[in-house]
């Protein structure tokens, strides 16, 4: 597995992950369709924190199963977390072509 690093917009939050992205979870929920994720979900083994915990504060809503972590001073949100599951948005990763990445379609309005 390839390890990719990823951050927040202005820098603040950074993370390295490991994983062979080549598929993304496009999700029309009323949290992800506004933000634009393009999503994949990785064991928290395969995700480690390197900068920023002091800058992260958490989002939940619906059903409140998922912290959605965002950056307290650029407002972008690289991943959020729910029990030992990590969502990363891929469009924070460095030098991942996300145009190259099959999209799967997810209807996340229906829960």
């Amino acid at each position: 597995m390839k390890t990719h690093k990823g951050s927040c917009h202005c820098g603040s939050v950074t993370f390295e992950v490991e994983g062979d992205f080549a598929e993304a979870l496009s999700c029309n929920c009323s949290h992800c369709k506004r933000k634009g994720f393009l999503l994949a979900f990785v064991p928290k083994s395969q995700f480690t924190l390197l900068s920023g915990e002091a800058k992260l504060t958490t989002y939940q809503f619906n059903k409140k199963q998922i912290d959605h972590r965002f950056c307290q001073i650029c407002g972008v949100q690289p991943f959020g977390q729910s029990g030992e599951t990590i969502a990363i948005n891929l469009n924070c990763l460095e030098g991942l072509n996300t145009d190259d990445l099959i999209l799967k379609k997810v209807d996340g309005k229906k829960f």
